[in-house]
């Protein structure tokens, strides 16, 4: 980042990322000295190697429960208060590191489109190579450049579009972004995304519990936006939400009642509708310009991840209806180096 752009900052959320949260910050100071980094309990000396290269850090307090709504929130206010004149803002996840450019494309473009409240760019798997998960998560990042209804966990905001709308709902444990997207554009802004390399980002995700456990966490986020904002005009998340429930819970449940007064031909019927499913999806991908193979494999675990996506929004609604806490739903645990906020 050139000297002249002394009005961007840079806010970073984490707990126990473990050597990621070294990239990441280092990649922030690359670009400016304006960085705070949020910290949620970690106990891996990421507050101290934070403080140690210059960051601000920001200690939550863990007897509230951690979302990273609350945590960019309190980040955002931290780097205001300490640094006056900002106009922009990078979040970003501690998994994350800035790409070189990235910033500096980022802020010409928002000088260049005062309409666009937000604009992100092309995040990629720093290893995608080493499991089929992570190459997964690359393929997702693979989103189409141009307006969008949406970001993702790293973006640069333009800060007078983020507190018009109030910031980040904090009570969103998943899915904060396209949340707070829904509210940009009924606002009047714009989101943006760019054919530019924004962030390496590291899934370390191993095994199929993972998968399976992000898929949920999914699942809850797409049926807390379509509580939120699930109505006319916008429906968001509805669609998700819908097939989500549709085929990882009515039609399994009802090809399993009829299966004893339909000789097991329902459980068939069911197992052909989703394999006709699995033929849309990949012949969907094979248009956008997927491979045979990428598009074969993400039409499979698109319906797998169906069932835990189902649980998901189970777990919002019996959460809502009892009154219970919302917590994270994490897939990263310590032992493979933190939490995550993608």
């Amino acid at each position: 980042m050139s000297g002249q752009l002394h009005d961007v900052g840079v806010v970073a959320i984490g707990r126990n990322e473990g050597e990621r949260i070294r990239h990441c910050l280092r990649s922030a100071i690359a670009c400016t000295d304006r960085v705070v980094y949020v910290d949620s309990g970690s106990t891996d000396g990421s507050v101290e190697f934070a403080q140690s290269i210059g960051v601000e850090v920001v200690d939550l307090d863990t007897s509230i429960p951690f979302t990273a709504a609350r945590a960019r929130n309190a980040g955002i206010e931290r780097l205001c208060e300490k640094w006056e004149g900002l106009r922009f803002v990078q979040v970003l996840d501690g998994d994350c590191e800035l790409r070189d450019g990235w910033v500096q494309t980022a802020y010409d473009f928002l000088e260049s489109n005062p309409v666009a409240g937000v604009v992100c760019g092309r995040r990629r798997e720093r290893h995608p190579e080493q499991t089929i998960y992570n190459h997964l998560c690359d393929l997702e990042w693979d989103t189409p450049v141009g307006q969008a209804r949406s970001c993702g966990g790293d973006a640069l905001f333009r800060l007078d579009a983020f507190n018009t709308v109030g910031g980040y709902n904090p009570s969103v444990i998943a899915g904060e972004e396209p949340e707070l997207c829904v509210r940009l554009r009924a606002a009047g802004y714009e989101v943006h995304r760019v054919d530019h390399e924004m962030t390496w980002h590291d899934a370390a995700m191993n095994t199929m519990g993972q998968f399976l456990k992000r898929a949920k966490r999914a699942g809850h986020a797409y049926a807390q936006g379509a509580h939120m904002h699930g109505k006319p005009p916008e429906r968001h998340n509805v669609k998700p939400t819908r097939s989500a429930v549709m085929w990882g819970l009515l039609l399994p449940a009802l090809a399993l009642l009829l299966a004893y007064w339909t000789f097991g031909l329902s459980v068939v019927a069911y197992l052909v509708l989703v394999a006709l499913q699995w033929w849309r999806i990949r012949r969907y991908e094979l248009r956008r310009g997927r491979s045979i193979n990428d598009a074969t494999m993400m039409a499979r675990y698109i319906m797998i991840a169906k069932f835990a996506q189902a649980q998901g929004v189970l777990l919002f609604h019996w959460r809502r209806l009892t009154g219970k806490q919302a917590t994270l739903i994490e897939y990263k645990g310590a032992a493979q180096g933190g939490a995550t906020h993608d």
